[in-house]
């Protein structure tokens, strides 16, 4: 459950993020937080925690998840336990202007109310290192396009868990290429009914069938784009 990224810190702090790791694969917020805080007494940068204990952790449970190790319910309470260290770090992050490695808008589709695994996206996105700007359910195309121009994206995602709400995401990016904006944003879309061949029918760039491959079809991305910008 541990991976090892930072060979040249002390022992002492290659322990603690190790620990840290494992605490974030248990789900155990209150330990991620208070070894959040711990490092931060310590001296460390929150890009070094951000990366050393937050992502290297959730880069283990978005393996074993693709794996099949782990599974939803755990993978909502590793995210969680990162969501909660996030809150401390973000403001600080935003501070040192620590680079992001993209910026991502997600949001369930118009007539759908599933968000159990859109979250999962969101957060692993989060944890992966991106800001994701998470628009909820029932989205419609008007709401997806501000979002976009907002934050200056550079992926969309869109989820649907019924049938009927589907075709909607051709509606979302047939609006992109209306106002222009779909040469300049990759679009991802994932959910139970939906398949590769359906995504390529939409015109959607990438199908994921689970969080784990979303983060890596949009770390992909990026290394594309030749990463972040800004």
């Amino acid at each position: 459950m541990t991976e090892t990224r930072f060979a040249d810190l002390p022992a002492e702090l290659q322990e603690h993020y190790l620990n840290m790791q494992d605490d974030l694969y248990d789900g155990a917020k209150d330990e991620v937080v208070e070894a959040t805080r711990q490092a931060l007494e310590w001296g460390q940068g929150p890009g070094a925690i951000l990366a050393h204990g937050l992502v290297a952790g959730m880069d283990i449970v978005g393996k074993d998840f693709g794996a099949g190790i782990l599974f939803v319910p755990e993978v909502l309470r590793a995210a969680n336990a990162m969501k909660a260290a996030m809150e401390i770090l973000r403001p600080l992050l935003t501070e040192t202007g620590v680079p992001k490695i993209g910026t991502a808008v997600i949001g369930t589709v118009k007539g759908d109310i599933h968000d159990i695994g859109k979250n999962l996206v969101a957060m692993m996105w989060e944890g992966a290192g991106f800001e994701v700007r998470n628009l909820g359910i029932n989205v419609d195309a008007d709401k997806f396009l501000a979002a976009l121009r907002e934050t200056n994206a550079d992926i969309l995602g869109m989820s649907a868990l019924l049938t009927t709400t589907m075709p909607y995401m051709a509606t979302v990016i047939e609006r992109l290429t209306e106002e222009g904006l779909r040469d300049r944003i990759t679009v991802l879309v994932g959910g139970a009914p939906l398949n590769p061949a359906f995504a390529e029918d939409i015109g959607a760039d990438h199908y994921c069938k689970d969080a784990a491959e979303a983060v890596d079809t949009a770390r992909k991305v990026m290394q594309l784009r030749g990463g972040a910008r800004g």
